[in-house]
Formats: structure tokens, C-alpha cells, sequence
């Protein structure tokens, strides 16, 4: 499936921005699940310094904001071409090692709401423990948008029993990882079937399963990515894969403002 994407960011200010930098994360990578045709990004109210690539293998573009400006709009786009792999992804590359993937953040730090959930997770072959694992989360955590915070863990949504698609995804690499799988954090997009434009990325799990390499989980859709899933960064949690992230002096009164749009051509 071909599919083309238009991600734009706009931030708007009051005051002038004094100074800026902000690192994006909104190119997608090729690979055996995908290939990209083409991409590109676009700045206006700022500029491009450099591009390099992380410790995860994503792709980093660093923008400075224009002297004194008060409005910055970044929009990337291009076309990617999806297989459907059955959310396998295969062996693990790049220069990260696995076992970095064990380990736990302040997002995915399992407590005892974490532990009580993971009793429930019958012993059974790799694969199947973590697609009930995947349903379990689904049916204990409501999808319900604006239910919670940016800044939640694994814990808190589950203590909520509400959340969005990045608090499902913490929570399943919390217990992934304390049932000692690899795991990670996937950012990217997602065609929906009842509309093209959206106001965010979606999220979801790569768990790393012997034989297999890595294995994506959709809980909140409750399936393996498919071709209407194209996967952009990886890392431990959000924080890492965060569309666009940086700091600023200046700049107070801020709006931002997202639109996404992802079409099947």
C-alpha cells in the first residue's frame, strides 16, 4: 500500500523568540516493512543547522528559530510504500545493543499496580504471552483522548483505567520488559479508516521475541501493524521519540498547533 503524508507543526507566540532549537523526529526510516519513496521537511520562521541520526537509528533534523520570530511552521511529507510483515519487523539492527531495551525509565518503571496486572499473564509460548498481554491492557485501560497527561507512566494510566494510545504503549512495555523481553517504544502514523486528517502521531510496542526479532502490538487497536502503519522513531518511551522537542529563551504566550493527514494513494 502506497501511502502519502503531510505532517505540519506550527508554534505561534506572543513575544519574540530570543533563541531556539528544537530537534524533529518526523522522518520515517526504510526498511523491510516500508520503503520511502519520498520525504522532505520544510521550515518556515527558522532553518535547517544539520541532520544526524541517534543512538536508536532515527532520523534528527535540528531547526533554529529565526531572529526575533514569532511564528515557526514545520511540515514534512512524502510517500511511503508498506508491506504488511504481520508486525514482524525481524532480527535487531543498528548501533543500540538489545539489552538496552530491558531497561526501565521513570515512564515504564513497574510498581505495584504493574506487578498485580503481570499475575495475570498466564505462562505460555513467547509470542502468545505478549498478544495476551496486548488484550489484557486493552480491556483494563479505556481509549478515551484527553483522559490523561503527557507526562503519565505506565502506572498512572493504569491506575486511571484510561488513557490514549501512548499510555497503552507504556504500560505494555513496562511489562514486556519485567517479563523479560526487549522492548520499545514506537512513534508514527496511522491511515484511519473514517478520516484522513488527525491531530497527533499514533504509538505503539515493539517487543524483541527469540526467532522472530522484533514483533509490533497495537494495543489500542488490538492488532499488529499492518500497511496502514508506518513507523518513524523507536526508543525507550516518548521522551525519546517525541515529534519535535528543544528549549527556547523567549517566546512566552505559546500555541501550538498539529495537523496531520494520511492517505492511500
Amino acid at each position: 500500500m502506497r501511502l502519502t503524508i503531510r505532517h505540519e507543526t506550527r508554534y505561534q507566540f506572543d513575544t519574540p523568540v530570543k533563541y531556539g532549537l528544537q530537534q524533529l523526529r518526523k522522518t520515517p526510516p526504510s526498511s523491510a516493512q516500508q520503503e520511502v519513496l519520498s520525504w522532505r521537511t520544510e521550515v518556515t520562521g527558522g532553518r535547517r543547522e544539520l541532520g544526524f541520526e541517534d543512538h536508536h537509528g532515527n532520523s534528527v533534523e535540528l531547526i533554529s528559530f529565526d531572529r526575533e520570530a514569532k511564528d515557526l511552521t514545520l511540515v514534512s511529507e512524502g510517500e511511503v510504500e508498506v508491506t504488511d510483515t504481520h508486525g514482524v519487523l525481524g532480527p535487531h539492527r543498528g548501533a543500540a545493543p538489545l539489552w538496552l531495551y530491558e531497561q526501565s525509565t521513570p515512564r515504564t518503571k513497574p510498581g505495584q499496580g504493574i506487578r498485580a496486572l503481570l499475575r495475570d499473564i498466564p505462562e505460555a509460548d513467547p509470542l502468545d504471552r505478549l498478544h495476551h498481554l496486548s488484550r489484557l491492557i486493552r480491556e483494563r485501560v479505556a481509549f478515551e483522548v484527553g483522559a490523561s497527561d503527557v507526562a503519565w507512566g505506565a502506572e498512572e494510566a493504569l491506575a486511571a483505567a484510561k488513557g490514549v494510545c501512548q499510555d497503552h504503549t507504556h504500560i505494555f512495555l513496562t511489562c514486556a520488559r519485567a517479563l523479560g523481553f526487549p522492548a520499545r517504544y514506537v512513534s508514527g502514523y496511522l491511515m484511519l479508516d473514517d478520516r484522513t486528517a488527525q491531530e497527533a502521531m499514533h504509538a505503539w510496542s515493539e517487543a524483541h521475541v527469540e526467532g522472530l526479532g522484533w514483533v509490533g502490538f497495537d494495543v489500542s487497536n488490538g492488532i499488529s501493524p499492518d500497511t496502514r502503519y508506518v513507523r518513524v522513531a523507536t526508543g525507550l518511551d516518548y521522551a525519546e521519540v517525541a515529534p519535535v522537542s528543544g528549549t527556547r529563551i523567549g517566546g512566552t504566550g505559546e500555541s501550538l498547533s498539529v495537523a496531520i493527514d494520511v492517505v492511500q494513494q
